[in-house]
């Protein structure tokens, strides 16, 4: 493969070879708007490039490593003027907060200045940022309230790659320029003391070094001590931990932290007694912690802390890549064979085909509830008659279509065998008597397992209960089969790859805004549009920045059918979609008004550093009655959550410019990277078919090469509306890119 090296010059870390000359600017500094910079002591028309590491060019499909110098940035919050009003009856009582979630987890704030139009704080705030992720600055303006919640008046979002490194710059943000409204800030990128982190990346993610501090708690009294110790390291993924005394000086199992070695200026540890103690907690900044160095806290007169701290391994629990996976292709070598030989046999060949005239041949199914899967049932059989089952190497399904394609891979020889057995098995389930499912001891059953999936690390939400349901309606005792296991009906290419999909969506967010594919097959589950995918076995479990925090037992297949099928994660924004043909009215209702302040026509033009830079913008947030019906439009109150994989991962600073970063045509949080997904917690994931029901995304990845594919469509209504509707909605990868690729030929069933 090739590779790419992340290195600094010698003699100036972190500065790059690449220059740029930005337009000229004009008028004087009071007349500056939008972001015009002011470096003092220099010319505006010679500055230095913000890019301080030209990157190499990834090779497709693959993750690379190297080294990459951290910096320093200094932000200086000087004044506002002409802040808008909050209340009715007195001046805004107004501070700024700066949230930078690439460096720090935590949200810094000025002090507050009380009923003043034009407040000036002059406070600085330190950041160390990595160059070579996408830094958005967030500064957000608000009006603090004793009683109420404080009032969030607007927020601006500045690019940090329009710095100049080692200058200062000066930035007048026009909040409003009618009201003459805006608030200066003054920027400094310098060099940092700390040595190069190693990044690994595709392209899109970057995941950064990570640190794990290693705690236990020593008791200097003799006698066996009751008391613990509350620790907390912030910026931390475990965050808080309670840690018992022991009366040895090592402990066989310690406490472990995990954080991003590089946000250390933000990190301190509070340590504070369960009973609290008379000095308060005991606070230490772990910046000057070394690797591999022991270090000794005193916490009040009998009790010590000893901590020491380790880098964590590089390599990751997450394949960053947009290539297939290494199982994937051989059993794609696999089947080939079995394909070829079909083909033979259906196109009454006297020779075997040769190994690249193979054409690799897809079905692609659609949802619809029990009308999907029982339709599928008799698509399959039928393509088994024909003897063109074989021919196919990829099996796409999402919805009611998953019950079908669950239930037969639970059988490793399904393919080879009449399908109608199965057919006569599942017309039994689908025709008995459902009310036995609802049963007391049935509901008591179903209670005792969610339980116990809570007490595993799952957040258990309604879902998993239709989960349950389904596996009671559909056959006639429990069933211990996972995803994982269906690797046994690919070992020897003996069936197609069974392929999942649902999507993940924001709760607060409209569908029309965010939408994202993620594919589950028996190999891995992933988001294709961020190269990033798990083992299908890890999935549910907790990662951060790549690594596999905790594990958690893999999900029953109940409950995958329950997500891939969830019809009661709709919000009424999704049910207003459904029935009527426009939802403009209410869609504009939950979206924040966000305006590019770079674009007002009587403001000087901002230079332009690279073709890579975030417009500046404000977002201004909607006013209570807004924002109430926003909730009840968006909210989702029975959506499947499970642990995010790319939590703690960042975006690359290219990450737009990627022809592999794959997105919606009309989806607006993709220019917004402190609203994607890397920051959440949990992914929340609804099933397909209510918005486009056609699974056709993991068949169209470039890396699978699909030839042909046949689509079965399920759909209540016209039988061709879901292929048309599919090549409209979606550009299923890059920027630029048309929404479906000559080369595959599509069949639709009537």
């Amino acid at each position: 493969m090739a590779g790419v090296t992340l290195q600094a010059l010698a003699g100036r870390p972190g500065l790059g070879t690449n220059a740029f000359v930005p337009q000229s600017l004009q008028g004087d500094e009071e007349d500056s708007r939008s972001g015009r910079c002011f470096n003092e002591g220099e010319d505006p028309q010679h500055l230095e490039a913000p890019h301080l590491l030209p990157l190499l060019p990834i090779a497709p499909g693959c993750s690379q490593d190297g080294l990459s110098p951290c910096h320093l940035l200094t932000v200086r919050v000087i004044r506002m003027k002409n802040v808008r009003r909050a209340d009715l009856v007195s001046q805004t009582d107004c501070f700024v907060s700066l949230w930078l979630p690439t460096a720090s987890q935590e949200k810094l704030r000025t002090r507050t200045i009380s009923n003043c139009p034009n407040p000036e704080w002059n406070e600085t705030f330190s950041f160390q940022i990595q160059t070579q992720v996408k830094n958005v600055l967030e500064l957000s303006v608000c009006d603090e309230d004793t009683v109420t919640p404080d009032d969030h008046l607007l927020t601006v979002l500045y690019d940090l790659a329009k710095l100049c490194f080692r200058k200062k710059t000066h930035v007048k943000f026009p909040l409003n320029p009618e009201g003459m409204e805006e608030l200066e800030v003054e920027f400094l990128l310098a060099e940092s003391l700390s040595p190069p982190e190693t990044l690994i990346t595709n392209g899109v993610l970057v995941s950064r070094q990570v640190s794990c501090l290693e705690v236990h708690a020593e008791s200097r009294r003799r006698r066996k001590s009751k008391k613990s110790l509350l620790v907390k390291v912030t910026e931390s993924f475990e965050n808080t931990q309670r840690i018992s005394l022991c009366q040895e000086p090592s402990c066989p199992n310690p406490a472990c932290f995990h954080y991003p070695k590089y946000f250390q200026p933000q990190l301190h540890v509070e340590v504070c007694c369960c009973c609290t103690p008379k000095n308060g907690p005991v606070c230490q900044p772990l910046d000057c912690f070394s690797d591999g160095q022991a270090e000794t806290l005193p916490v009040g007169e009998n009790c010590e802390l000893h901590m020491k701290s380790a880098p964590c391994p590089d390599t990751l629990d997450v394949r960053l890549g947009f290539s297939l996976c290494q199982e994937e292709l051989e059993f794609l070598q696999k089947r080939k064979l079995v394909v070829a030989e079909a083909l033979k046999q259906v196109l009454q060949l006297e020779e075997d085909l040769p190994e690249d005239e193979v054409p690799l041949i897809a079905i692609m199914a659609t949802g619809g509830g029990a009308r999907s899967m029982t339709s599928m049932y008799g698509h399959l059989l039928g393509l088994q008659k024909l003897n063109l089952l074989n021919c196919a190497s990829y099996i796409t399904g999402l919805s009611g279509a998953t019950w079908t394609m669950a239930t037969l891979y639970s059988d490793p020889e399904w393919s080879s065998k009449n399908l109608e057995p199965a057919i006569f098995e599942a017309r039994r389930h689908a025709v008995k008597d459902k009310m036995p499912s609802l049963f007391p001891d049935q509901l008591c059953r179903f209670q005792e397992e969610l339980r116990q999936r809570s007490q595993e690390g799952y957040r258990v939400t309604f879902t998993d209960f239709w989960g349950l349901l389904i596996e009671a309606c559909l056959g006639d005792e429990r069933n211990d089969c996972k995803l994982s296991e269906q690797r046994a009906a690919l070992c020897r290419g003996q069936n197609p790859l069974p392929i999942y999909l649902t999507i993940n969506v924001k709760d607060d967010v409209s569908n029309q805004d965010f939408r994202e594919w993620c594919e589950f097959s028996p190999y891995e589950v992933g988001l294709q549009k961020y190269g990033a995918f798990i083992p299908t076995e890890l999935f549910g479990s907790e990662f951060f920045m790549g690594r596999l925090m905790r594990r958690i037992p893999e999900s029953r297949m109940c409950y995958m059918l329950g997500l891939w099928s969830s019809i009661f994660s709709l919000n009424l924004l999704d049910a207003w979609n459904l029935s009527h043909t426009s939802e403009e009215f209410f869609h504009r209702w939950t979206r924040k008004k966000v305006h590019d302040i770079e674009d007002e026509p009587l403001l000087p033009e901002i230079p332009k550093c690279a073709a890579d830079i975030l417009e500046t913008t404000v977002a201004v947030p909607g006013s209570w009655l807004s924002d109430t019906f926003r909730d009840i439009l968006t909210h989702r109150p029975f959506v499947s959550e499970f642990h995010n994989f790319l939590f703690g991962l960042q975006l690359h600073t290219d990450y737009l410019q990627n022809s592999q970063f794959s997105m919606w045509k009309d989806t607006v949080l993709d220019h917004f990277p402190n609203q994607l997904t890397e920051f959440a917690k949990h992914l929340c994931l609804l099933d397909t078919a209510f918005f486009v029901n056609s699974s056709y995304p993991p068949l169209l990845r470039p890396e699978r090469k699909a030839d042909l594919i046949i689509h079965l469509n399920y759909c209540a209504g016209s039988q061709t509306k879901a292929s048309v509707t599919s090549k409209a909605s979606p550009k299923p990868w890059g920027p630029g890119s048309s929404a479906i690729p000559q080369r595959p030929q599509l069949f639709v069933n009537k």
